[in-house]
């Protein structure tokens, strides 16, 4: 056993420095987002305003993610994860001197997160190639299982340390805290992490930047198996970010809910994908990947939503989170493996870029309904109800009420979009 760990050690060094320090930046990049929304909403009151702000942070990358591929795969992962982490730096040092300077304002943070997401659409295929290059297949699983516990870890750990520096200090510290955390990961990679080079095909080096996307569509057509699952998330993804955008608008503003439920919520949703993301890296691999990505967004879509919809108390909005999340680092493991063994290592960051754009392009449309559906359809309707009305019953009564309902009509819709992918020939031939 000892010696079985020093081999993984050795084999996995270059990959666990990397994990560590890029999920430490993580925490600290998502503790100044978490703190930019409370901000936002306390502020501005609306729904729509605050999913903007991930509207802005998304749009630049799907739009231009299709194309990044072209970069990802000719350019120095590590150059190009070093450029794009010192840009997103900057324009959190831009935020700490607007805010600093009482000069802060709503457009303001729209364009620093259009910014970051631009760079984004370099950055994040660069970083998935380079863990393909940093892990032997054989540790595949383990390895996004990892990934997933670090994701889950930062997710609950957030709200907590977010909520406890804006309670007894200010946003400027949450700030700084991320700032020191983008230090450290930088010159760990900088100076400590070797990713290797993948050697590219003469021809493939002389293609443009069109048709290298062309390639990476043109491979996704000719699987189609991994096109039904990218266009499975993608529906997924939009009925997730109606639900992330209507979730502060309800906890926030009924009864019972404050900025600290919110961030027990939110911990619980991270303890839940914790507790997931154990579980994926210590079980073996399932008989049937396919079945066990659809069933586990199955239970997902078909349990909180509807808790969240029924609920008027944080302890009962927690359940809620720990039955919504728990299964979802199984799935996010299991389809990571499935990408990661069957794309060439040379076609990957063309395919994670089409994948990108494919797959999250609904990300952007789900904030923006659902910031709307909110504020200008939920909301009214039910501020007008008379107090004996069947929907005051079920959703109560108060701000926040329209979004409880909003959550009750999306939790039908995704449970009903899972169905049809779960009989996908094409996705179940995968398994083949």
């Amino acid at each position: 056993m000892k010696n079985q760990f020093r081999t993984t050690f050795r084999e996995l060094h270059m990959f666990l420095i990397l994990w560590v320090t890029q999920s430490l930046s993580s925490l600290g990049s998502s503790m100044t987002n978490f703190a930019v929304i409370v901000w936002s909403y306390q502020n501005q009151g609306s729904a729509l305003t605050t999913a903007l702000l991930s509207i802005c942070s998304y749009a630049p990358y799907v739009l231009l993610s299709i194309f990044a591929g072209a970069f990802s795969d000719k350019w120095s992962k590590k150059l190009t994860m070093l450029i794009s982490d010192s840009f997103a730096a900057l324009c959190t040092v831009t935020l700490l001197i607007l805010l600093m300077t009482g000069n802060l304002q709503i457009w303001h943070l729209y364009v620093l997160n259009t910014l970051n997401g631009l760079m984004n659409t370099v950055q994040q295929p660069a970083s998935d190639v380079a863990i393909t290059l940093l892990t032997p297949e054989k540790y595949y699983q383990k390895v996004s299982g990892m990934r997933s516990f670090s994701t889950s870890l930062v997710t609950m750990l957030t709200p907590v340390l977010a909520t406890a520096l804006l309670s007894f200090t200010s946003l400027e510290f949450v700030i700084l805290f991320d700032l020191f955390t983008f230090i450290m990961a930088f010159f760990c990679l900088l100076l400590f992490i070797k990713i290797p080079l993948i050697r590219e095909k003469a021809e493939a080096v002389k293609e443009s930047v069109l048709q290298t996307a062309r390639s990476g569509l043109k491979y996704l057509r000719n699987n189609r198996g991994i096109l039904d699952l990218i266009l499975f998330l993608a529906i997924i993804n939009f009925t997730a970010s109606i639900f992330n955008a209507a979730l502060p608008a309800m906890i926030l503003s009924r009864d019972g809910g404050s900025r600290v439920s919110l961030g027990i919520v939110e911990m619980v949703t991270g303890i839940a994908t914790m507790l997931g993301s154990v579980l994926v890296t210590v079980l073996p691999a399932p008989k049937s990947r396919t079945k066990v990505i659809c069933n586990s967004l199955l239970f997902s879509m078909s349990t909180e939503n509807f808790i969240l919809a029924f609920g008027r108390s944080t302890p009962i909005w927690c359940i809620g989170a720990v039955l919504g999340w728990i299964f979802i680092p199984i799935m996010n493991a299991n389809m990571d493996v499935l990408f990661r063994s069957r794309i060439p290592v040379e076609m990957q960051g063309r395919v994670y870029s089409v994948r990108n754009t494919l797959q999250f392009f609904t990300i952007p449309l789900g904030y923006l309904c659902g910031g709307l559906l909110v504020d200008n359809v939920f909301e009214p309707f039910m501020a007008n109800q008379a107090a004996n009305s069947l929907w005051i019953t079920l959703f109560g009564a108060g701000k926040g009420t329209g979004a409880a309902m909003l959550f009750f009509v999306i939790g039908f819709f995704g449970a009903l979009s899972c169905l049809p992918f779960r009989a996908d020939k094409h996705i179940k031939r995968l398994e083949e």
